[in-house]
Formats: C-alpha cells, sequence, structure tokens
C-alpha cells in the first residue's frame, strides 16, 4: 500500500487497499499475541490530500477477525472499523531519536510521531503498510467478549455458563484478602 506524494494535490483523492490474509501474515509477527488471519480481507479507504507541504491521510480500516472469547472460549467474529487522521510534515534533513522511528522513515518513507495522529514523510513515495498493522493492531479488544453478558464457564465444574446451568455453589471469601492467608502458616506462623 503506497502513495506518490508527489502526485497529491490540495483537493482529496481516494484510496482504498484490499488487506488480506497473506498481508497480514506477512506483517503481522507470529507470537505476539495477534490472530493468526483475518476473518475477512481488511478495507483501508484514505482519502489523501497536500495542505502546503503536509500530507493530510483520512479514512478508516474495516474488516474482521475470529477471535476466542475470554470467558467462554467460543470462537466468535469481532468486527472492527477504526477511523483515523494522520498529518505528515516533511522530514527534511530531521533524524528521528528513536532509531525504529529513523529505520520506518528509511525503509517506508514515513514514521509516526508519539501520538497516532502525526508523523514524518521523506520522498515521494509513503507505504501504508506499517501505520495499517498499528491501526488494526489498536483496534482489537483487550479482553475479548463475544457478547457483554457473557456468563463465562464455571470455575468449578468448567460448564458455558451461556448454556447450561451448574449446581456449583458460588463460594465467595469473607475478605478480598483471605487468599493471602494461605501465605502464612498454621496459627500466623511464617
Amino acid at each position: 500500500m503506497k502513495l506518490l506524494v508527489d502526485r497529491l494535490t490540495e483537493t482529496p483523492a481516494a484510496y482504498d487497499f484490499e488487506v488480506g490474509a497473506a498481508w497480514w501474515r506477512a506483517h503481522a509477527r507470529a507470537g505476539t499475541g495477534l490472530p493468526e488471519e483475518p476473518a475477512e480481507p481488511f478495507w483501508v479507504h484514505v482519502r489523501a490530500r497536500k495542505q502546503g507541504e503536509d500530507v493530510l491521510l483520512e479514512g478508516e480500516v474495516v474488516g474482521a477477525f475470529e477471535l476466542e472469547c475470554g470467558r467462554c472460549l467460543a470462537r466468535y467474529r469481532q468486527p472492527l472499523r477504526e477511523s483515523f487522521r494522520l498529518v505528515l510534515e516533511p522530514a527534511g534533513t530531521r533524524v528521528p531519536g528513536d532509531p525504529e522511528a529513523a529505520e520506518a522513515l528509511a525503509r517506508d518513507g514515513l514514521c509516526l510521531g508519539d501520538e497516532l495522529e502525526t508523523g514524518w514523510y521523506r520522498g515521494v513515495e509513503v507505504q501504508l503498510d506499517a501505520v495499517c498493522l498499528e491501526l488494526i493492531t489498536l483496534a482489537l479488544p483487550v479482553q475479548p467478549l463475544c457478547r457483554e453478558d457473557c456468563a463465562g464457564l464455571c470455575p468449578r465444574c468448567g460448564v458455558d455458563r451461556n448454556t447450561t446451568a451448574c449446581e456449583c455453589e458460588e463460594v465467595r471469601p469473607d475478605s478480598p484478602f483471605a487468599a493471602l492467608a494461605s501465605l502464612r502458616g498454621p496459627r500466623g506462623e511464617r
């Protein structure tokens, strides 16, 4: 996914990129806890224009993943829709202090600032792959839930409480610090 900066004008131009499973496997690092591949291809819709020397990118990333619920372990489809607005300033001769940002500027022609809304660009071609990956990663839920009121699994018998009621008693400790009692020996000895 690349934009040619020298072809942009003050009139917004629309670009649509399809991000499929092959792209995801090539860009998402294995072992990072990210889903293996999207349930359907992602679409990146971008409106790009020049604003003086700056480049203004606005748009959204739309797609879905198959995730596992953190409470009941059921697989479910999680739609993602993330809007973005990014203002890129020309880098000129400046070099970012962060080595990863400097490498991204050299490799992709752009690097993001400390906030996702700003960054620098260099050259006539800007690669959007890293920005797209960042947007998708940030849009993923921290605690995936198949639904807000998911009852989860019974901690005693393991039955899915969404589909079956169990007879297990729910044991609540008298104090939130009751778990610390197991760290002490009998009668408070250490």
